[in-house]
């Protein structure tokens, strides 16, 4: 086990302020409308829990602390099922009830994922909401980031376009760590470097047309072109969270108020951007408020 690099906790720790201030816009949408959005009116709950988004990005870095940077997959897919086991009530999705029930039961990893969704695998968000913490890990080498980004997607979900998913937010992270210190790149300039390396997929063309749009765009407008989440799909959660990210990577609180507003699979979209943003300005900035309503994160590492 080594020592966790500081952006790797940045990341981490934004990321779960993400999951945990955008998990709470799903109760006060449905009591209040859009109009407690509109007005940014704070969460009032006391305590801001954080949902499985959290939960997988904590397994994740500490497979990264075990194993020096990398991923072993066998071990990483024990991990997220024990996690599982030991806490259900996560806001897990139906598909992943079953992936990590049945490996928790001993089935064959390889076996269980692959066998999703009539042999496609899944091509859900799960990978890419964990990720951006590893993207920090190894924002040295892009190259290594996106190898250890797709390896840690295919335990859960195989389907080219999640994977596609998980590289373009670890490649986002990467590049927000490697800019600490430094001016934040352009909207523009940060999304087509990220298009640059990924495969040719849905979400690559998501992001494409992410780094196109004017700069006067409306976040609601944004969420209608990319897609918000809704479908809880890498293509339809991924561009739309990084040009949220890439348009806020100086500012991460007015970065998860920009990500909430478009609704959608809120936890997730604000969970990846946060855990982009904050690989660049950490989170000591948000309020005082907002660090005593999260609930504390365990021990990354004993």
């Amino acid at each position: 086990m080594i020592n966790v690099p500081v952006a790797v906790l940045d990341s981490l720790h934004g990321l779960a302020f993400g999951d945990a201030f955008g998990d709470r816009w799903f109760g006060i949408l449905r009591r209040e409308g859009p109009a407690a959005l509109e007005s940014r009116t704070v969460p009032p709950e006391t305590l801001w829990q954080w949902s499985d988004d959290t939960a997988q990005a904590l397994v994740l870095v500490r497979e990264l602390a075990d194993s020096g940077g990398g991923v072993d997959q066998d071990r990483l897919a024990l991990r997220f099922a024990a996690a599982y086991a030991d806490d259900t009530h996560r806001g897990y999705g139906a598909s992943m009830h079953d992936v990590l029930r049945r490996i928790g039961a001993g089935e064959p990893w390889r076996e269980v994922v692959a066998g999703q969704f009539e042999g496609q695998g899944s091509w859900g968000n799960g990978a890419a909401m964990r990720v951006a913490p590893l993207g920090a890990w190894h924002a040295a080498d892009l190259d290594v980031v996106a190898e250890q980004a797709a390896r840690q997607s295919t335990v859960s979900h195989r389907h080219p376009e999640a994977v596609a998913g998980a590289v373009a937010v670890a490649l986002a992270a990467a590049l927000a760590t490697t800019s600490r210190g430094g001016p934040a790149p352009g909207r523009p300039e940060f999304l087509r470097a990220i298009a640059a390396r990924l495969p040719e997929s849905d979400v690559r063309s998501g992001v494409r047309i992410a780094a196109r749009m004017p700069e006067r765009t409306s976040v609601r407008h944004a969420a209608e072109v990319l897609g918000s989440g809704y479908r809880m799909s890498g293509p339809d959660t991924v561009p739309y969270a990084l040009w949220c990210a890439a348009g806020h990577l100086d500012d991460l609180h007015e970065g998860l108020w920009f990500t909430v507003a478009g609704r959608g699979d809120i936890d997730t979209t604000c969970a990846i951007a946060g855990g982009v943003i904050a690989a660049r300005t950490g989170v000591a900035a948000l309020p005082a408020a907002w660090h005593a309503a999260r609930e504390p994160l365990p021990p990354v590492v004993p």
